[in-house]
């Protein structure tokens, strides 16, 4: 074939046309093959079955029928505060506990509101104060040789930061000096929210005792050793 400068010059300028009409992706083809590989992948959907293959060794002659197979149900992640919660193991516990009523010194600011904005309840179902980081808001439990009451915590205190002690409502003085201080076994019968408890404190942080309880929480989240940024489980994964 006859070859000359001039038509080994139209070929390379043919060629580069050519090539320029075509989607090439402009970003480096590794990444680009990556972002094709996520758009393909599928969040896994709780609830639904999926299925793993693992073949046999190469060394093995290839044999369908002998084809390790797996299936699983994807079950949702839970939010980081409610895998925190379950740091609580026992529901049956001895406890510290003291009294407090509204008309004294360090609560008559508030009267008869709890932290929460409601009325403290004495009834079948009483107002209790704690460590938020220890007893989220809503954590319900019974003191032994009180039947039929139900204690809520629904408050907190300052004094109450970094200690196991509960503080009961009593509705006068009189009562809760009554009370003083006494060491019971309560059973807790439904665990309150720390994700609420959170959401209660965001704006209180100026106080020191809150900005405890808050760190009180981030530390359990600590504990519970919560992966941080992790991506969702896709079927890329399988």
């Amino acid at each position: 074939m006859y070859n000359s400068p001039l038509m080994t010059t139209g070929l390379c300028v043919a060629l580069a046309a050519t090539l320029s009409s075509c989607a090439l992706p402009k970003q480096p083809l590794l990444s680009y093959w990556k972002e094709m590989r996520h758009k393909k992948a599928v969040p896994l959907q709780a609830g639904k079955e999926y299925e793993v293959r693992k073949a046999l060794s190469k060394s093995i002659p290839f044999r369908p029928s002998e084809i390790n197979g797996y299936t699983f149900v994807f079950q949702a992640p839970k939010p980081p505060l409610l895998v925190a919660l379950k740091t609580h193991h026992n529901s049956q516990m001895r406890v510290r506990t003291t009294a407090y009523t509204h008309d004294e010194s360090d609560h008559i600011v508030y009267g008869v509101k709890n932290a929460i904005g409601t009325n403290l309840k004495f009834g079948n179902v009483r107002s209790a104060a704690a460590d938020w980081s220890r007893f989220p808001v809503g954590t319900k439990f019974r003191i032994a040789g009180q039947p039929g009451v139900v204690y809520e915590v629904d408050d907190y205190g300052s004094a109450l930061v970094g200690t196991g002690t509960i503080d009961l409502y009593k509705p006068s003085q009189s009562m809760m000096n009554h009370w003083g201080v006494r060491h019971v076994d309560i059973e807790v019968i439904q665990w309150g929210s720390f994700e609420r408890s959170v959401q209660i404190m965001r704006d209180r942080t100026q106080w020191k005792h809150v900005r405890a309880m808050m760190e009180g929480i981030e530390a359990r989240l600590r504990t519970a050793g919560l992966p941080e940024g992790a991506e969702p489980i896709t079927t890329a994964s399988l």
